[in-house]
């Protein structure tokens, strides 16, 4: 049997949340697929991103180059399924070609632009919606990466819930030892964020989805009613909104004390978020929410939206949050600073939580729809 996968979106620098899922799930695979021919599609460059990385693949791998500079997906890998069929094609980035195999499998991360339009271009609108629905109805199968997605498959969508499968993400679990060996063993990268201590913390796309203004309007609670010595550090990239977010920073009376350090590497985004006090994740939609898992896993309390698929990410491991009430994130990020108890409690639930997310069963999931699918 032959199995493609789209890899267009693993295989680039600066890998964000859909890019990150796609590079786990595919180093995840290697291992999961023996006995079937499998192909990585990727874009023109990516092939000298892939010869330089660290995966290695396994000679029943192959890597293929689809030169098509502009609609990569509709006529690149689709005229690629035409002239080479392959028996199963996985999409982890909910873009499924218009040519495709019977058995395709797509992976539907969530519906932002449907619940929080403001957060979004109207082309952008335009564009999710057509490419999702036409997804959801071409493939065989649907994997969502929450029970919150999955529903909203159905409530907005109408997709027959049969063929939706719930498979969680997982989280990178670079680290395998508790937060006090950072403060007692620092290494070069924590030494470089030093200067920004004590600092609160959000990762992710700087755009109006993630709430960044709420978390500014917290910070400035925080500094006018509790009188925190802390830093707000912003980490990443600007999303289309960006606008209007950099005039609330300018305009803030701390704006000497937020900081933007841009995109994080990967090497270095652990030790960001280790040296934080609280990892601020309030934010309005979440498909998943893996920087919350990211921040436990080295032992940072999250404070973190009450909605979408956050309550299921997280349960009780987290501050749950109105994230349209920055009066009451003010508040309970205050409890967890002075709070020693809630504190090493919230703490001590977040490595517990953690436990029940990997990327290994999350792609050893995945090899099993594959398999399912290939033998209809």
């Amino acid at each position: 049997m032959i199995i493609g996968i789209d890899a267009s979106r693993a295989f680039i620098e600066k890998r964000t949340g859909i890019e990150e899922y796609s590079y786990q799930v595919i180093k995840n695979l290697r291992n999961k697929l023996d006995g079937h021919r499998v192909v990585l599609y990727v874009r023109r460059g990516q092939s000298a991103t892939i010869a330089d990385g660290p995966l290695s693949f396994p000679s029943n791998w192959k890597i293929k180059i689809i030169n098509c500079p502009r609609l990569w997906t509709q006529i690149g890998l689709s005229l690629e399924m035409f002239w080479h069929p392959v028996d199963v094609l996985f999409v982890p980035a909910h873009t499924v070609p218009i040519i495709h195999p019977k058995n395709t499998i797509v992976t539907i991360h969530g519906l932002e632009y449907e619940t929080v339009p403001q957060g979004y271009s109207r082309w952008e609108r335009f564009y999710m919606r057509l490419v999702i629905k036409n997804s959801c109805k071409w493939a065989n199968q649907i994997i969502s990466v929450s029970r919150n997605t999955k529903q909203d498959l159905i409530n907005l969508y109408k997709v027959d819930s049969e063929k939706i499968q719930v498979i969680y993400e997982g989280y990178e679990d670079n680290f395998k030892f508790q937060i006090s060996n950072f403060k007692s063993n620092p290494n070069d990268q924590i030494s470089n964020f030093k200067k920004y201590k004590p600092y609160l913390l959000f990762i992710g796309r700087l755009e109006m989805r993630k709430n960044i203004i709420g978390i500014i309007k917290t910070f400035e609670i925080l500094k006018e009613k509790y009188n925190i010595p802390h830093k707000l550090v912003l980490a990443g990239k600007g999303g289309h909104d960006f606008f209007e977010i950099d005039l609330k920073i300018r305009t803030s009376k701390y704006k000497d004390e937020i900081i933007l350090p841009g995109f994080v590497k990967d090497e270095d985004k652990f030790a960001l978020i280790a040296g934080a006090d609280v990892f601020m994740f309030p934010t309005f939609y979440e498909g998943f929410g893996i920087p919350a898992l990211e921040a436990q896993s080295v032992g940072v309390p999250v404070v973190t939206s009450n909605l979408s698929s956050m309550p299921e990410v997280v349960g009780n491991s987290a501050i749950l949050v109105d994230p349209t009430e920055p009066e009451f994130i003010a508040q309970r990020t205050h409890d967890l600073l002075s709070d020693n108890n809630l504190r090493d409690d919230i703490i001590k639930k977040g490595y517990e939580n953690v436990r029940r997310f990997s990327w290994e069963e999350c792609a050893e999931k995945i090899a099993n729809v594959i398999e399912n699918e290939s033998e209809k």
